[in-house]
């Protein structure tokens, strides 16, 4: 095997003087194939998600983005709902965040809210009732309760609330 790729060498080194048309015709030596049998371990690498806590939630970007402001939306207005254990931890974060927008009250709080809920009239609402409710508490605005697992593909299951 070394002595062919050696004449391969030979031979590409050689055809690099020919006068008049290409210097190189063939193939490079790296490009040849492996021994048979030869089993690449850089085939499959991944990269590693060091500090990438967020659940991707088997979702594209966008479809995970208006999954979280759908949830988030019905939280707020239904106060409690049954959602996958993951999916409750993961919209726990922007509840939490709304809320606080809710809190703070003044007109840019209450665009960044109005950007991410879907329901105009519910964070009007939000903002006048919020003060008031969770006046007094520095955060955990929201529960999440593990029940059952659902029947179908036996998925963890959770109801998240506010509090």
């Amino acid at each position: 095997m070394r002595v062919l790729l050696l004449l391969a060498l030979l031979v590409a080194e050689a055809s690099a003087f020919v006068t008049g048309g290409t210097s190189f015709v063939g193939t490079s030596i790296a490009s040849t194939c492996p021994a048979p049998g030869y089993v690449s371990s850089r085939a499959n690498i991944s990269m590693m998600r060091h500090r990438k806590k967020m659940p991707k939630l088997g979702k594209p970007a966008d479809q995970r983005k208006a999954l979280l402001r759908a949830l988030t939306t019905e939280v707020i207005r239904h106060g409690r709902i049954k959602t996958t254990l993951v999916r409750a931890k993961a919209v726990r974060k922007h509840v939490d965040h709304i809320i606080e927008l809710g809190k703070r009250g003044d007109l840019h709080a209450r665009r960044q809210a109005l950007g991410w809920v879907y329901d105009k009239q519910l964070v009007h609402a939000l903002f006048e009732a919020a003060p008031d409710r969770y006046g007094d508490r520095n955060g955990g605005y929201t529960r999440v309760l593990r029940t059952v697992a659902r029947q179908g593909d036996n998925a963890k299951m959770a109801i998240i609330e506010l509090v």
